[in-house]
């Protein structure tokens, strides 16, 4: 009941996931990223801990595709599971249990890789590849426009509800982490609407992690 991406930004480093769903909440269950190292994306009748245990394993030094040989190997019921993972590198690895649901394929490119399952058809993956590889600027713009590109391709076999977008880059918590839990709107233009509004103020908000003292103002009343 899913389809996403996870992405690499050749120039930055950084990493980043987005991801929607008929069900609720879909980005707070399945998408998972860490600065260095990689994202996955845990979907189909989920299980949230394989994203973090993708991670340490690639965080350890494995690549993406013995990092997911490793985590089926030792994991269960991975029939069914969907997992998405991608590496330092760029390098991408897919799982996909043959008890995912409904029309259910995948695509993979150079630093990046698509899922999903309970399709409208089987080109969704694909064309969400093809958009992010389409798209220019920010990764946060990318991921953006290739799911976009996957919902204008069919993308769920019913409407979605909710969607994601995280992004990891050199600090210890994602420098983006924007979500639509539930709407009967277009998830997707929500969580677009976040990402506009959150992208000029994105490095300001490191910063102010960093060092406050160089931080520019808030902007609010009162704030000199």
């Amino acid at each position: 009941m899913t389809f996403s991406l996870v992405a690499r930004c050749a120039e930055t480093g950084m990493f980043g996931l987005a991801i929607s769903s008929s069900s609720p909440a879909v980005a707070a269950r399945c998408s998972f990223a860490r600065a260095g190292v990689g994202a996955v994306a845990s979907q189909n009748v989920t299980d949230p801990a394989l994203g973090p245990k993708a991670l340490d394993l690639m965080h350890s030094g494995l690549r993406a595709h013995e990092a997911m040989a490793a985590l089926i190997k030792h994991s269960q019921f991975t029939e069914y599971r969907q997992v998405i993972a991608i590496d330092c590198t760029g390098s991408t690895a897919i799982h996909s249990g043959p008890n995912s649901l409904g029309i259910w394929t995948q695509a993979q490119g150079r630093n990046v890789a698509s899922g999903g399952n309970l399709l409208a058809n089987d080109t969704v993956p694909q064309a969400i590849v093809d958009g992010f590889c389409a798209a220019k600027g920010h990764i946060g713009d990318r991921l953006v426009a290739a799911l976009r590109a996957g919902l204008a391709a069919g993308g769920e076999a019913g409407p979605v509800h909710s969607a994601g977008l995280k992004i990891v880059d050199k600090v210890s918590w994602p420098v983006a982490d924007l979500r639509c839990d539930w709407t009967e709107r277009c998830p997707i233009e929500e969580v677009a609407t976040a990402w506009e509004v959150y992208k000029p103020q994105l490095e300001a908000y490191i910063q102010r992690a960093l060092d406050p003292r160089e931080a520019p103002s808030y902007g609010v009343p009162g704030d000199d």
